[in-house]
């Protein structure tokens, strides 16, 4: 008996191909919030918390990146110091800006994300491109961490004032404290302090 001869059926269409170069209207708009969240707060306060938080935000994210500026243009005696101190200063930042975006999505808000509307944003001054000086890096930081301390002390305040405690503890407990920490490493920095030769007050110079 001849042996039935098995043709093997072609498959034309491919069920895994991507669907790239997709396009949609968004599903929220920026500066909005969700309406029916059961959170305990009403729609005006979050809109008030979430506007905030994303200035917040965008001054966080900018000297997250400032931190990382200063870590690979760094030169000096104290290059290897603070080379090291801006690495792990940025991804302490880092960790802050993924709290406060997700703060602000828990609450029904659209956070920021992209570079451009992070520069749009902040209030803290854009530094050159180029190197700059060590005593010039470390002011531009402490000046960054000055706006956010600043804004983090009034946003507190307003959140508690709201009866927004979840951002109050947020703002309190992970932003304010790691800025004023971050502040006290960088400050002793700028002490003009001798480093091999204590002068003793007692000796007179002679002449």
């Amino acid at each position: 008996m001849p042996k039935k001869e098995v043709t093997a059926t072609r498959q034309t269409t491919i069920n895994a191909q991507p669907r790239i170069h997709q396009s949609a209207a968004e599903i929220q708009a920026y500066g909005t919030v969700s309406h029916a969240l059961p959170l305990e707060l009403e729609e005006p306060v979050r809109l008030e918390m979430t506007e905030q938080l994303n200035l917040l935000l965008a001054d966080t994210m900018t000297l997250r990146d400032l931190y990382k500026k200063s870590h690979w243009q760094v030169a000096g005696p104290t290059f290897y110091q603070l080379h090291l101190l801006f690495d792990k200063h940025y991804e302490e930042q880092a960790e802050v800006v993924d709290t406060i975006a997700e703060r602000i999505q828990l609450l029904g808000g659209v956070s920021l994300a992209m570079a451009a509307d992070v520069a749009e944003t902040t209030r803290i001054e854009r530094p050159p491109r180029g190197r700059e000086e060590v005593p010039v890096q470390i002011s531009r930081l402490l000046d960054a961490h000055q706006i956010i301390i600043g804004h983090c002390r009034q946003l507190a305040r307003r959140a508690s004032e709201i009866g927004d405690d979840g951002t109050n503890d947020m703002v309190v407990s992970d932003v304010l404290r790691a800025n004023e920490l971050q502040v006290w490493f960088l400050s002793e920095h700028l002490v003009n302090v001798p480093l091999v030769h204590a002068v003793d007050p007692g000796v007179r110079k002679a002449g």
